[in-house]
């Protein structure tokens, strides 16, 4: 058997599905043919006469999957630093909003930004997840809150990838804020996004997914299951920005209506949780929105874990408020402030931010036939991708076999 590169004397964490732990190989290999993986396993069970067109010896460092980070607002226009001193005085979430600040804020920014001007500033932040391992980015739209800058969004993040060796993930997310010009009607606005604009980013092929927020200050759940009903009429997958200031039944709501994740979650309830399990629908936890926001209340982590429910981090990299471009300090976030364990950050990091954007089939393992996507790392234990704050042990990053 011919590999295009062969990547020896490596300890693999392959996180395939159903075996416990980390499916670790102590002295593995891992070759790839045509940019996917064709072998992952002990040296010793190489096909006999195995030889590669590039042979690299990791030397013992430890090789995962290549990390995905499932949620994200890459792609906006301006910052939102005012508001972040703003907090500090003592205003809140649903305070900054009502005074013209948040969402909204980067909407006015993002419909004056071109396309290449969006592109431009979205570089820098996926570099820094770039830097750290990551393979695969989703992205949402959700600050235009018209058609045309939506649209324009999800252009700009699709050329992400060709700009940069990753796979990025579009999702629309139209259901964020009610624009300015909407006077405060949302259902009329809700109409828009149901007729007018699923039909056209679905028309157009420029989202892998549609998105909501389903909260007070954003929208109820009759709203947003009007969404997902045209999103579902156009063939579009659904996610849900879920229960982060208050139980309104969102993490219920997701999982009745098939979707692939429910997102930050700190007021789920048992019922809700108990939903997501049958449905399949991953928890996607996102601490650096609780920390930012200074919130309490904690995403049922110990009803998740018994219930069976897969759980998933993600920076939500936002100019607002998770300012964050970092997945291994969203992994230890999660651990030190929801108390997830090792093994569940880093497999909230590949094989189930893989399932939360519907991709695990091709990649967020190491297993034969997926994507050829790897971290190599100068680590001694995988416990210190969590452990550490502020270093990364990095050693190369593998795209696609290159």
């Amino acid at each position: 058997m011919r590999f295009d590169r062969l990547w020896v004397n490596a300890r693999l964490a392959r996180f395939s599905e159903g075996v416990p732990g980390l499916d670790v190989v102590e002295r593995g290999a891992v070759g790839a043919a045509g940019g996917r993986i064709a072998f992952a396993g002990p040296m010793d069970a190489l096909p006999a006469g195995a030889d590669a067109a590039e042979r690299i010896d990791c030397a013992g460092r430890w090789v995962t999957p290549g990390l995905i980070d499932c949620h994200t607002h890459l792609v906006f226009a301006g910052d939102r630093a005012r508001e972040f001193e703003m907090r500090l005085d003592g205003a809140g979430y649903e305070e900054i909003a009502r005074a013209g600040g948040g969402i909204v804020s980067t909407v006015r920014a993002t419909r004056a930004a071109g396309e290449e001007d969006l592109v431009a500033a979205t570089l820098p932040r996926l570099d820094a997840l770039l830097a750290e391992g990551v393979t695969t980015v989703e992205v949402k739209s959700g600050y235009g809150l018209d058609l045309e800058t939506e649209l324009r969004m999800l252009r700009a993040a699709r050329a992400l990838a060709a700009r940069r060796p990753v796979a990025v993930a579009t999702t629309f997310l139209g259901a964020h804020a009610l624009p300015p010009e909407a006077a405060g009607d949302k259902d009329a606005y809700i109409d828009r996004v149901c007729r007018d604009m699923i039909p056209a980013v679905a028309a157009a092929g420029l989202a892998d997914a549609v998105d909501a927020f389903c909260e007070g200050i954003a929208f109820s759940p009759e709203q947003t299951a009007r969404v997902f009903q045209a999103a579902r009429a156009a063939g579009l997958p659904v996610k849900l920005h879920a229960d982060q200031l208050s139980n309104l039944g969102g993490a219920r709501l997701a999982a009745e209506h098939g979707a692939l994740s429910a997102d930050h979650l700190e007021c789920t309830d048992e019922d809700g949780a108990a939903a997501m399990a049958r449905a399949g629908t991953v928890a996607v936890i996102l601490p650096g929105a609780f920390y930012t926001l200074r919130e309490t209340r904690r995403p049922p982590i110990e009803a998740f874990r018994r219930l069976g429910v897969r759980m998933a981090v993600a920076t939500d990299c936002n100019p607002g408020t998770s300012p964050l471009t970092s997945l291994l300090l969203a992994m230890n976030m999660a651990a030190t402030l929801f108390g997830l364990r090792v093994e569940e950050c880093l497999a909230g990091a590949t094989r189930e931010a893989a399932r939360a954007l519907g991709l695990l089939a091709e990649t967020g393992t190491l297993e034969p036939g997926k994507w050829c996507d790897l971290a190599i790392w100068d680590i001694g234990s995988p416990a210190e991708l969590v452990y550490r704050i502020g270093f990364n042990p990095l050693h190369a990053r593998v795209w696609r076999g290159q």
